[in-house]
């Protein structure tokens, strides 16, 4: 070989070596994004979240029980706690209501009283202490050690499966689990259940219940590592002889084996439909170890953490973001099986064909940012989910509000799937039968029900009708908008008439005196007295919904430039936005609602209907007030700790909300296709879409002090308009930002 050949071949391996290294580094820099995330973000304060384990929108959901009945333990746990009474397998993810925690398992050693099954925390027989030193939760695992029985207990899942791995210290004195099927807090009740033994390695059974779900039932079918040796089972109190099925109102049982390596491996399905169901579950997806589940659930959020880079040499940020962006991607939950079938509210079974049906609808919440990231991340989730929905409106002749576990709970003012439907179409995310879609809005809107009576009748809803008039008013003329939008769409031009004309209910509340959005009489000639616009009693004796007049009075999505209009303009607007801020945080009344949390002046940003209003200011000639106020909340409203969220995440709205908001973009008006632009807190963000093109946010001298907008180029050209389009955004392309530590007062401000 000649000394030039030698020499490129020294080259050519120089360079290969590189080429790797690079693509090494590549993934190694992917799977480092999964030590960003904190599961333990939200446990604490009002958070309401799980530390357990899922796969992202996945029908099953481990995690930890402690075994308490109150509002901070709706998801079944708070890390104030230092007991565990199980490990349930379906978790609600921040909601202000407690239900699920069904199938509670509990590894355990020696013989325990089966017969106090179902009672309460106190005399549970299997609970144990733990600490949180021996504790651990990362995207798709968990782990805990149980000091009284010094079992070591981990859990992991895929879509359909929870799996459970116990480790019993030295092996174990008699190793066992117990299955509680009559543990219940909070909302739930069980109604009945029952266990049978089918086999030494397969146990299956059903647990009905009511609560926030009117109807829920859940069958389930627990495949064992190891064969069982004996067991103990319970109904209601009373042991049988000899038998391997029990059926009551709250049974259970204990289960004992023999393992040589001191562990054993639990898979665990569940169905809507029937054991035979959860058992076709587990033989489709139950065949992998616990370690290969783990691996391939972890490999699941390393793709869904891919979508969005972040650039920013502060640690705490990324693990605020990235633990975010998780948050964002565990609800709605899977719902049918792996045939497509599932159980309707009213028993019915039914299919999906071609798509996935969902539950754990939070449209109340989601509609507002996490709806609009999903578009952006995942159209085709957003299609699942409007299937999902008009689905549930064949079976109920309405379009659904709050759906849990196939229930309709008719939680929360309004019919925000008719928001999200109509920003999804809008958007172009059309995979679903978009006539019967405009169907069912219109339908659903011309009903009679929650409001929607004397809201016709009257153009609003007057005080003495119902309680929450001002806000549910608020919530379904923005509906009414959304409707009308389609409606214009499609060449539908009365009903875009009819619908846009009655979204500008909001117009019959305002006060021209106080500025204010007050409830008003049924002959339209008086306002409601007494009033006191920090008043925030909850639910009942008040014109809003956990809230008060400080925070609902903004709550004109769809026609902030009227709004603007009825105060008087631009400056007077904004100066009573700004008090918005800077007012005392004092809330009053007798009841005052605990979800309002996260205060900045009576700013609440621990509730939903404050989410949008620092983005107000842009529309108001004052974009240096957002991005001031955006960065605040951003600032002050989100932490690494476990009480790091202001208030409930609500199935991911409140960390979709910092995940738009910490790249500078947020839709004040979901359905408008417009993104508000704030003050972005990272260097750089880059949005990896779909369609295999990039959307990159890039703020260079961004920081604290430089949170002002200066100039923006959008695609390389000036952008001089406060907000970017939705088809800008996913068409992919360039959003450049120079920081300043002053406001611009310039930009953006023409012709306002």
């Amino acid at each position: 070989m000649t000394r030039l050949g030698f020499l490129f071949y020294i080259w050519l391996g120089l360079l290969l070596s590189s080429c790797v290294g690079e693509v090494v580094q590549e993934k190694d820099a992917v799977k480092n994004k999964l030590i960003y995330v904190d599961p333990f973000i939200g446990t604490g304060g009002h958070g309401h979240t799980y530390p357990g384990a899922t796969t992202p929108f996945g029908r099953v959901q481990p995690s930890p029980d402690n075994g308490i009945t109150g509002w901070d333990w709706c998801s079944g746990y708070h890390v104030s706690d230092s007991i565990i009474s199980g490990f349930g397998q379906l978790h609600l993810s921040g909601t202000g209501i407690g239900d699920l925690t069904d199938v509670l398992l509990m590894p355990t050693t020696g013989t325990v009283d089966v017969s106090l099954f179902g009672t309460g925390r106190d005399t549970l027989p299997y609970t144990s202490k733990f600490s949180h030193t021996n504790e651990e939760a990362s995207p798709g695992y968990y782990q805990v050690f149980l000091e009284d029985s010094e079992v070591n207990v981990e859990l992991t899942a895929n879509d359909y499966i929870a799996y459970h791995r116990y480790t019993y210290k030295n092996g174990g004195k008699n190793p066992s689990f117990v299955l509680d099927l009559g543990y219940e807090v909070n909302w739930d009740k069980v109604i009945g259940s029952g266990v049978t033994v089918e086999n030494d390695t397969l146990i299956s059974g059903h647990r009905f219940s009511t609560g926030w779900a009117k109807n829920q039932k859940v069958f389930f079918a627990i495949g064992t590592s190891s064969p069982i040796t004996a067991n103990s089972l319970v109904a209601d109190g009373e042991i049988p002889k000899n038998s391997n099925t029990v059926k009551g109102t709250k049974t259970g049982a204990q289960f004992f084996f023999d393992t040589e390596t001191g562990s054993v491996e639990l898979k665990v399905a569940v169905s809507s439909v029937s054991i035979e169901n959860a058992k076709m579950n587990l033989r489709s997806y139950g065949s992998q170890s616990f370690d290969e589940v783990r691996l391939e659930t972890e490999n699941s959020w390393i793709d869904v953490l891919d979508m969005i880079d972040i650039e920013t040499p502060i640690d705490s940020l990324k693990t605020i973001f990235y633990t975010s962006l998780y948050h964002t991607q565990v609800a709605p939950t899977l719902f049918s099986d792996s045939n497509g079938e599932f159980r309707m509210q009213n028993d019915s079974i039914a299919k999906a064909e071609g798509f996935h049906m969902y539950s754990t609808l939070s449209l109340w919440d989601i509609f507002r940012a996490e709806t609009p990231l999903l578009s952006i991340l995942d159209p085709e989730l957003v299609n699942a989910m409007v299937r999902s929905m008009l689905t549930y409106y064949d079976q109920s002749g309405v379009l659904p509000v709050w759906v849990l576990s196939g229930n309709e709970t008719g939680t929360m003012p309004g019919y925000h799937s008719v928001s999200i439907i109509a920003e999804a179409y809008l958007k172009g995310i059309r995979d679903y039968d978009t006539e019967k879609a405009f169907e069912a809005m219109k339908k659903t809107m011309m009903g009679n029900e929650r409001g929607l009576e004397p809201y016709k009748e009257f153009g609003y809803i007057p005080y003495d009708i119902m309680d929450q008039s001002v806000s549910i008013s608020l919530e379904l003329a923005y509906n009414d908008w959304c409707v009308g939008q389609v409606a214009k769409e499609m060449g539908k031009e009365q009903d875009y008439k009819y619908f846009n004309k009655r979204s500008r209910a909001y117009q019959n509340f305002h006060d021209p005196n106080s500025g204010f959005l007050r409830g008003k009489s049924s002959d339209g000639r008086k306002f409601h007295e007494p009033f006191d616009p920090k008043e925030a009693n909850h639910i009942e004796d008040t014109d809003y919904t956990e809230g008060n007049a400080w925070q609902h009075s903004w709550y004109v999505l769809h026609d902030v430039e009227g709004l603007i209009e009825l105060h008087g303009g631009d400056e007077p607007f904004s100066k009573m936005v700004e008090q918005l801020f800077t007012e005392s945080s004092e809330l009053k009344g007798d009841n005052i609602s605990a979800d309002i949390s996260g205060l900045i002046g009576q700013y609440a940003h621990g509730n939903e209907p404050s989410h949008h209003i620092a983005y107000m200011f842009n529309r108001a000639g004052q974009p240096w007030r957002t991005q001031y106020w955006s960065r605040e909340i951003l600032n002050s409203q989100y932490t690494t700790q476990p009480n790091g969220l202001s208030g409930n995440e609500d199935c991911g709205q409140m960390s979709a909300w910092y995940v738009m908001s910490a790249m500078g973009i947020y839709p004040m008006n979901p359905a408008s296709l417009e993104y508000e632009i704030g003050s972005p807190l990272f260097e750089k963000s880059t949005i990896k879409l779909p369609n295999n093109k990039t959307f990159v946010i890039s703020a260079p001298n961004t920081s604290d002090e430089n949170r002002y907008v200066q100039s923006v180029k959008l695609n390389g050209e000036p952008l001089n308009r406060t907000y970017v389009k939705h088809e800008e955004i996913v068409s992919g392309g360039t959003l450049d930002f120079v920081m300043g530590s002053q406001p611009n007062k310039a930009w953006a401000v023409e012709g306002k």
